[in-house]
Parts: C-alpha cells; structure tokens; sequence
C-alpha cells in the first residue's frame, strides 16, 4: 500500500496516464531550459525526478535488501520482486506513451537503475535486461511490431531478451556464426546463442543472425535483426549458468534449430541488424553504468558504517590515515562516475550520438564498481573475505560490469577511435 501512495503522488507528472497510474515526467528540453534559466549547468534533478528516485530507493530498501543474500545463495529467479516493480512502474519506463508506457528518458532510467543496484545487482540486471531487449523494437520496429511486443510488457510483466553473443563470438560480434535463411515469405535459423540475460525467461527474444552467406560481406549488411517468440518450435533455452556473482539473474545458452521466423518480425529489412544491436548500446550503456555506480555507493555505505564501528588500537578504523584515504578515494571515484553517467544519459535524451560519452561511463563506472567493492572488502579485513557479510558480494557482482555490454577493452577501443576520428576533423 505505501508504494501505491508513492505511485498516486506522481500523478502530477506529464500525461498520459499509464497501466500503474503514473504520468510522464517533464520533458529533457524542460529540464535543459531550467538549467539554462539557472546559468546554464545544473546538477539538480527535477522533482518529477526526485519522486522516481525516491520510490525506487524505498523499493530497494524494503523489498530488495533484505532478500538480495538469499536470492544469491539459490540463484532463484526474483520473480516475486520484479512482479512488484512491474506492478509500481519501475521497470519498463522507456517504452513511449502510445504504446502504454511512460516514454522516460535515458536520464531517468539511470536515476532508478541507480537506487534499484544498490539494493542488489544481480536483481537489478534481471529487471533492466527488459530495456536491453526491447531497444531494438523501440529504434526500428514499425507501428504494428510496437504494438505488439511493448504493448505485451504493458499488459503483464513479462520479460525479454537481447540475443546476439554466440560462444566464439561476444566482442567479436562480426563473427556471429547464428544464420538466417530466405524461405519463402519466412527465415528459418540455426545456430547458438550464449550468456543470455533472462535467457530462460523471456517470452520473446531480439535475435541477430547472419543473412548474407559471404564471409566477406561487411557488418553493416551481413547481419538481420529478428524478434523471435519464446514458443517457436526449435527454440530451445539451456541450462541456467551458475556464475560468479549476480546469481539472480537468469542466464543461459540459446539453441536455434530450423527455427522459422515470419518476415514480419524482421526489424527494418535485411542487413540493418548489425547497426540496430549497435544503436541499442547508446541508450542501454549509461543505465549499465548507473548500476555500478549503485554498487559502488552500497560498498562505499557498507564500508564506511563498518569503519565506525570497528576498534583497532584503540580507535575506531575510520580514524587511521590509512582506512580514511580509502573512503575518500572511494568517494571521489563515485562522485566521478555518477557525473560522467549522467552527461552520457544526457546527450542521448537532447537527441545527440552519445556513443563517446555512454562507453566513457560505462567504462570508468565499471572500474571504480570493481575498486570500490575490493577496497570495501579491504576494510572489513577477514570478516570482508566471509559470505555471513555484505561486502564479499559485491565483490563478485561488481566484476561483470567489466564485462557484459562491451567489455572494458572493448569500451576503450570505441572510445580511442572516437577520440581520434575528432581528433582527424580538428586537424582537416
């Protein structure tokens, strides 16, 4: 019930209405021109804002905390949690209003991600591997694909999958082996997907399979997005990966055998698959980022409230040099991250190619989430190594984000050629 008030009062938000009540916040332009009304840069957020913010940190504290330990130590799927979220609109916030959702923007997202991580990543990937998933249909689906698919998570809070990395193939996403094949008014697909997040629980997948036979077609033609039903004959989920950390979330390998798609679930038309899946990653990069800035803040919490309680010598740990320095690195690298997060959600919301900035954030955010939860462990000494504390978790969750949605070389490539393609036009 406090979370149906938390959604009543945002109902002075922007219309239309959606499934949960809740209106769409003031625009990005609104935003920007009240920060230009204040003299140009502004770090405050709107209250719109502030009440997602709010509601999401509420959620994550009363209904994501105090079950996060148990769903890592099962590696069950936290059906029960996202149904919640669903039912209060914390997931799903992109899709556009016309086809029932909030139409928020990639700023906002990241505020939720933010606060929904810090409660528990592997929870949190769950709920937003959906905006992974529907991004494509979102950039190139047409009305009718729209309609359908993002209607369906409006109706009921199913999940989605974005279905691209292959066992030989995940940086290397030229060298996707998947194929689709021109039968009639149908594409019939064989091959095999891997580290697919809601891999065995989406009810429907963006699938991207080679359609030019000749290995020396370039990417940009030889590939072709698919949205594929979990129900297709031939499509066959396998196990659930037992991983390292984030353990509740659901991953898995995909197996497509003779799998016939319709030509209405192609998006767009052959051979603009490869800059579809690309496209997705500039508005999905800088909420992946939010979320480990979430758990860096949850170390950094965790961390300092232990050091404060901790005697050595003494003194309580926060009072030595040499554990206060850690904290205050820990915090300069999050402030960072959070900023940089937020400037790459920022220029893909005015409607500009974010590309440079979102594999910045994700890049630096995803360093500082890995530093920040060894250095958390560092300062709980032997209690930060036992699983009976919070900190030896995020540990382990923190590492994928090094990984999953580009790596972090990979994000360092993306951002030297960015650099240098400037760099080339300055100099022209």
């Amino acid at each position: 019930m406090a979370y149906r008030l938390c959604v009543r009062s945002l109902k002075a938000l922007a219309s239309p209405v959606s499934r949960s009540g809740v209106r769409c916040k003031a625009t990005s332009a609104e935003t920007a021109a009240a920060g230009a009304a204040n003299g140009g840069f502004n770090f405050e957020i709107t209250s719109e804002q502030q009440e997602y913010v709010d509601l999401a940190r509420k959620f994550a504290r009363e209904e994501i905390i105090p079950k996060a330990a148990e769903y890592d130590k099962s590696g069950e799927y936290p059906a029960d949690i996202i149904k919640k979220a669903w039912d209060i609109g914390l997931i799903n916030t992109h899709i556009p209003q016309e086809f029932g959702g909030l139409g928020l923007g990639i700023m906002d997202a990241c505020l939720v991600t933010e606060e929904i991580a810090y409660g528990c990543t592997g929870i949190g990937t769950a709920m937003e591997a959906n905006s992974l998933g529907q991004m494509p249909v979102i950039l190139a689906g047409n009305t009718e694909q729209k309609k359908k698919y993002l209607g369906w998570h409006m109706e009921e809070p199913i999940m989605c999958a974005y279905c691209v990395t292959e066992p030989g193939a995940g940086s290397d996403v030229a060298g996707l082996k998947t194929t689709a094949v021109k039968k009639g008014d149908d594409y019939v697909l064989n091959g095999n997907k891997m580290w697919i997040t809601n891999g065995g629980k989406a009810s429907w997948y963006f699938v991207l399979a080679r359609t030019d036979s000749d290995p020396k077609a370039p990417a940009s033609k030889a590939f072709t997005g698919f949205i594929v039903d979990r129900d297709t004959p031939g499509l066959t989920p396998g196990r659930k990966e037992w991983n390292m950390g984030q353990r509740a979330s659901d991953t898995r390998g995909i197996t497509f055998e003779d799998v016939c798609v319709p030509k209405e679930n192609v998006l767009l038309g052959e051979g603009a698959g490869f800059k579809i899946a690309m496209g997705a990653f500039d508005k999905t990069r800088p909420p992946v980022a939010a979320g480990a800035v979430g758990l860096a803040r949850r170390a950094l919490d965790e961390a300092t409230k232990y050091s404060m309680e901790r005697k050595t010598f003494g003194r309580y740990i926060c009072e030595h040099q040499g554990v206060a320095f850690i904290l205050a690195d820990m915090a300069i690298g999050i402030e960072a991250s959070h900023l940089l997060t937020m400037r790459g959600a920022w220029e893909i919301d005015q409607g500009r190619r974010n590309t440079y900035f979102a594999s910045l954030a994700k890049a630096m955010a995803a360093d500082v989430a890995n530093k920040s939860a060894t250095d958390a462990v560092q300062i709980f000494g032997g209690n930060g190594f036992n699983s009976d504390y919070p900190v030896e978790k995020l540990m382990r969750d923190a590492k994928i984000y090094q990984i999953y949605e580009g790596t972090a070389q990979i994000q360092r490539v993306i951002i030297s050629r960015e650099l240098l393609t400037k760099a080339k036009q300055m100099a022209m």
